[in-house]
């Protein structure tokens, strides 16, 4: 490929419009992506992000403005339609998506016996050379080969790839979608929710691809992490409108905040300049000799109003707040120290064991996330914990008091009798106005959506009733699994910020790395058929992983060496003042718990319980250290 060509534009639009049923969508929408270019499409559920793709594929019409694609541009959309075609295997369909490789296979064979028969004419010299660069591009003779590395990377194992389509559940047909679009090698590839269905070895793959891909990508996702680590740009929709920002994610977001500032500011200069100039204009509009002045002003103030009609606009767009969930969760009722205790736990599925001899417990008031690849038991365990699931070995109880609430990934705990609110009042217990009132916070407004029968509701429609059930729930334990699937960004921040304040105690499965960072405390990992605890969260989990191992210890030197001198034991004295600083701050940290017991919205004492059960943590781990080095 000529390198030249990698600094020019794929596509540019230029005042996109779009109605649907005969509003506005969208306007005024423009933006332009080069090679290596991966722009995030962002913006509230309903802004017209899938609708953008899909005219930019052509399966959407446009109703304005001008679309332009660089000369041969090839496309790849990978959304969540399922495939048409059942009847092919995976490898088959992952192949569907790379007709044009196959066309230029067919090309090349054909070009060389042209040649072979003495054709050497420019024009088959020309188209050879064009072909066998557009091959190379792709990987040479071996892109089938990287479109099977596709499917392994998005977590499909060898056997996987002869397996026809139709013996597939719906979330690794998605996964299977995303790898028929990479295996293209396309110029522009779209992607509508890329992260959804992937596990974190999966999501990681996936980020270091588009990384090192040479073509322009526009993406719409949620998961904060994956944004940071892919994105170079961000066109934002939000209210028919559009800001186009080149940078990456967290830029954007810094931007975005110095932007409203600055709009705020200036329509508060505006607005006083146009006071100003106001009160000149009525005191001197009738006095002849100051008449041709106050008519300049008279001007001058219709200026002034279109730049702050301007600067209000843009503040009202860039803080405008989209309707997201309003979690608020119940004051929940004070349950045991202990919340679950599991010892020489087994667990299994059907006959395929995934966890064994697990041991753990989960004290009351923490935040702890389940991580581990897609298949490794994490629904499974969350499962025998409440007792649907029976142990394979070993125990697990909830301890005394303990009410818990569980969030599935698959809806299963939706009544499905009746309408939206029969469900919620018959779930919940609450009046119909207060259900109403729930219902409402969750984006379920108005007599239509009330009333609609819960059988009759989408995936995202399902999992928002669910999530309102469940902070309505007056519940002290909540299990969540994958609780921001098909929630938009604001969403998921909304319930991160909820779950951080939650008193009670969380045990959190998913795959969003930023929700995990920000909520958990504690992480139990299950890996190769064991679980294990890391402290804090997703940020230090990654960073432990990311460590080396350590070397090999070399082998003894033949020649003996000199004894390092062995560091003298701490004074008794060290360990005793240690004990007693320990016992006070056990003092300090039941004291705050008993302040607790009685107000558990009580923010500051939240705070300064999680500051002293820290301190307690160091002290003890300190205590452990001078312990050993004495004993040794």
């Amino acid at each position: 490929m000529d390198p030249t060509l990698s600094h020019m534009a794929v596509v540019i639009a230029s005042n996109l419009r779009k109605e649907l049923a005969g509003s506005l969508l969208f306007e005024g929408v423009s933006f332009s992506v080069e090679r290596r270019d991966r722009l995030s499409l962002s913006g509230p559920n309903g802004a017209g992000k899938t609708t953008l793709l899909r005219m930019l594929v052509g399966e959407s019409e446009s109703h304005g403005g001008e679309l332009a694609f660089a000369k041969g541009t090839r496309m790849a959309l990978h959304d969540q339609r399922p495939p048409l075609d059942r009847g092919l295997n995976l490898r088959e369909y992952a192949l569907t998506g790379a007709r044009d490789l196959i066309e230029t296979e067919e090309e090349l064979r054909t070009l060389e016996q042209a040649m072979a028969g003495g054709d050497h004419s420019q024009q088959t010299l020309r188209r050879y050379s064009e072909a066998q660069a557009r091959l190379e591009h792709a990987g040479g003779y071996t892109w089938r080969d990287r479109a099977a590395s596709a499917l392994r990377g998005l977590g499909f194992a060898e056997h996987d790839l002869d397996r026809p389509l139709e013996t597939f559940s719906g979330g690794e047909l998605t996964r299977a979608s995303l790898a028929r679009a990479l295996a293209g090698d396309p110029d522009l590839l779209l992607l509508d929710e890329p992260t959804n269905h992937l596990d974190v070895d999966n999501l990681e793959w996936l980020e270091q691809e588009l990384q090192s891909l040479d073509a322009a990508v526009i993406l719409v996702a949620h998961d904060r992490w994956f944004l940071e680590a892919v994105t170079t740009g961000v066109l934002e929709l939000e209210a028919g409108r559009s800001l186009f920002f080149p940078g990456p994610w967290h830029a954007w977001r810094l931007e975005k905040a110095a932007r409203a500032s600055a709009a705020a500011r200036t329509a508060e200069r505006v607005g006083t300049d146009i006071a100003r100039l106001e009160r000149f204009v009525e005191r001197f509009r009738y006095k002849k000799s100051k008449a041709k002045q106050a008519q300049a002003k008279l001007s001058q103030i219709k200026r002034l109003e279109q730049e702050r009609a301007g600067a209000s606009g843009e503040l009202e767009l860039l803080t405008r707040r989209s309707r997201s969930l309003g979690f608020e969760f119940l004051k929940p009722a004070r349950s045991g120290r202990t919340v679950v205790e599991a010892t020489g736990l087994g667990v299994a599925a059907g006959d395929k064991h995934l966890l064994t001899d697990a041991s753990f417990a989960l004290e009351r008031g923490e935040h702890v996330g389940l991580v581990g690849p897609n298949g490794s038991g994490k629904t499974t365990l969350l499962e025998t914990i409440l007792g649907p699931r029976e142990a394979v070995a070993g125990s697990v109880r909830l301890g005394h008091g303990v009410i818990p609430a569980y969030f599935s990934q698959h809806e299963i705990e939706l009544d499905e009798r009746g309408s939206v609110l029969d469900c919620a009042q018959r779930t919940t217990g609450l009046p119909r106005p207060q259900a109403q009132s729930l219902l409402g916070r969750f984006l379920f407004s108005g007599w239509e959506q009330h009333e609609k029968p819960v059988t009759a509701l989408s995936g995202g429609e399902r999992r928002r009733l669910a999530l309102a059930l469940v902070v309505a729930s007056g519940a002290n334990f909540l299990m969540l699994d994958e609780p921001t699937n098909h929630l938009d960004l604001e969403s998921r921040e909304a319930l991160e910020t909820a779950l951080d304040a939650f008193p009670g105690t969380v045990l959190l499965v998913s795959h969003d790395r930023a929700l995990l960072d920000a909520v958990a405390h504690r992480l139990l990992a299950i890996e190769d058929g064991a679980l294990r605890s890391f402290e804090g969260g997703w940020a230090e989990y990654a960073r432990r992983r990311e460590e080396p191992a350590p070397a090999p210890a070399a082998p003894p030197a033949r020649k003996e060496q000199p004894k390092p001198p062995r560091p003298r034991p701490p004074r008794p004295d060290e360990l005793e003042q240690l004990e007693g600083r320990i016992s006070r701050q056990e003092e300090t940290v039941a004291e705050l718990e008993r302040r607790l017991a009685d107000d558990w919205s009580d923010v500051e004492t939240l705070t300064a319980h999680r500051q002293a059960r820290d301190e307690l943590q160091s002290l003890i781990s300190r205590w452990e250290r001078l312990f050993e080095e004495a004993q040794a």
